[in-house]
């Protein structure tokens, strides 16, 4: 049966090589009792359609443009859709996979996080769908912790992630 890693497990997993997280901005705050924060390293808006087809040859994944934060790390958002990109680089073992869901603090904002599950064996700096739903707008800090991540044990060790995001946003 899966299981939902405890801190202490989390802790152990950021101390082999490679570890669970690893560019994370304060882990004494990022660390929860069921997971890991994840902060804002950088937000970006959809310029192009995208396509998903049914063969991967054929997707096209939309061109983004990257905001620029004020002279306090601070961009104004408008409603409406985003990508963000998270600081922190994470590694799964091949018997953990991973799922986020956003702060409720975002939430209580009319701020959402769209994500996709993290499989088994992936490693990457991942992006995720962030909407504004405030009409008002949301105004967000580089560094902000946003999402949770909640890793899960699997029932046993998988052939791990081989997807085309295999290794994405590193370096």
């Amino acid at each position: 049966m899966a299981a939902i890693l405890s801190q202490q497990d989390i802790h152990r997993l950021l101390q082999q090589e490679p570890p669970l997280v690893e560019s994370y901005v304060n882990l004494d705050e990022q660390v929860q009792p069921n997971g890991i924060d994840l902060t804002l390293r950088e937000v970006a808006m959809l310029q192009s359609s995208g396509r998903i087809a049914v063969k991967d040859s054929q997707r096209l994944v939309s061109n983004l443009a990257p905001l620029v934060f004020d002279g306090l790390d601070f961009v104004d958002l408008m409603p409406g859709a985003y990508i963000v990109t998270y600081n922190e680089i994470v590694h799964l073992p091949k018997n953990v996979m991973a799922l986020a869901t956003p702060r409720s603090s975002l939430l209580r904002c009319g701020v959402t996080v769209n994500t996709a599950v993290w499989d088994a064996g992936y490693s990457g700096r991942s992006q995720s769908l962030l909407v504004v739903y405030n009409p008002q707008g949301f105004r967000l800090q580089r560094n902000a912790r946003i999402v949770q991540l909640v890793f899960l044990w699997l029932t046993g060790e998988t052939e791990g992630y081989q997807g085309a995001y295999q290794q994405e946003n590193i370096g």
